[in-house]
């Protein structure tokens, strides 16, 4: 097993450049999702402690805005808050790309090719695209937690504010320093467990999605290895990782989110929670906007990745 480190660093820089490009165009819907997955918690912290007394208006409410959909949620982010808002949190979001994507391609490719190797008619077989997926999406999300516990930080407290509490945090860097203050330097590994789980699930079907689709249609329908099939293929990966993804995605943003630590114990507590008090359809709040990111994430980001590397000459 030999590693070709030279090949490896330039996917890791061209992913990077595609991911910052894929992250800033489908932003808003990122943000959009995370504030319709904590719609709830209010209310079940209310009904735990019994008191709703001094509750601001859109804290009583919440049980109306579960049932708000992306288009009016989105819409009163940006008229409530104002549209600059809906990207908020977009710098830790990119940073976060820069450690993720970088590396969970860069590993995903390097395993594939060096580890698990092709059969001997030259293919690479489902189960090897979807465990070299699984690995590399959870050790490149483990290294990203920091800036994703960041990013949900930061998007959340445009709600917090228009709830009448005070603000936590008044950029990415005070959200940095403060987070580090209260938790200490492992404190930002907090929700590490259902983020690697996360992304374990989503990477294993965004990268073997996107293999095997881009593959079976170059055998089976004589399509050229162009944009087209690259698009092709990623509205199958964005499709498949979204339905795999979305359970341990409001599981991850709501332990993220508890800051108190009085919600919930762990992932596993914060799933049955959810399933007890909103029923098992509530594990796929989000949904919609979490497919409608990915689709145009996964098309963004695998369109200029393949392009990029056709014009750099980087070996496919």
């Amino acid at each position: 097993m030999s590693l070709d480190f030279y090949n490896i660093s330039v996917r890791y820089a061209l992913s990077c450049c595609a991911a910052a490009i894929a992250e800033t165009a489908t932003y808003p819907l990122d943000l959009t999702k995370t504030r319709l997955q904590i719609t709830n918690e209010q209310l079940l912290a209310g009904s735990g402690s019994g008191k709703t007394t001094g509750a601001s208006p859109l804290m009583a409410s919440s049980a109306g805005q579960k049932r708000v959909g992306m288009l009016r949620t989105a819409y009163n982010i940006a008229t409530e808050e104002g549209p600059t808002q809906l990207f908020r949190g977009l710098c830790p979001a990119v940073a976060r790309h820069f450690v993720y994507t970088g590396c969970r391609t860069a590993f995903y490719e390097a395993t594939r090719e060096n580890v698990l190797g092709r059969d001997r008619d030259g293919r690479y077989a489902a189960w090897k695209s979807a465990v070299g997926g699984l690995a590399a999406g959870g050790l490149a999300q483990f290294f990203a937690s920091p800036a994703d516990l960041v990013k949900v930080a930061m998007q959340t407290e445009g709600r917090r504010r228009l709830l009448g509490q005070p603000a936590r945090y008044h950029s990415g860097r005070d959200a940095l320093r403060q987070l580090v203050r209260s938790g200490g330097l492992l404190g930002l590994w907090k929700g590490w467990l259902p983020n690697v789980q996360r992304a374990c699930l989503v990477n294993m079907a965004d990268m073997m999605a996107y293999d095997q689709s881009k593959r079976a249609l170059l055998r089976h329908t004589g399509m050229p290895d162009s944009m087209l099939l690259h698009a092709c293929a990623s509205v199958c990966s964005g499709l498949l990782a979204a339905i795999l993804g979305t359970p341990a995605d409001l599981v991850k943003t709501r332990v993220m989110n508890d800051s108190s630590g009085h919600l919930y114990r762990g992932s596993l507590d914060c799933l049955v929670q959810t399933v007890k008090h909103e029923g098992f359809f509530a594990l796929y709040k989000g949904f919609v906007p979490i497919w409608m990111r990915m689709a145009p994430w996964s098309l963004t980001f695998w369109v200029s990745y393949e392009e990029i590397r056709r014009i750099t000459g980087t070996i496919p």
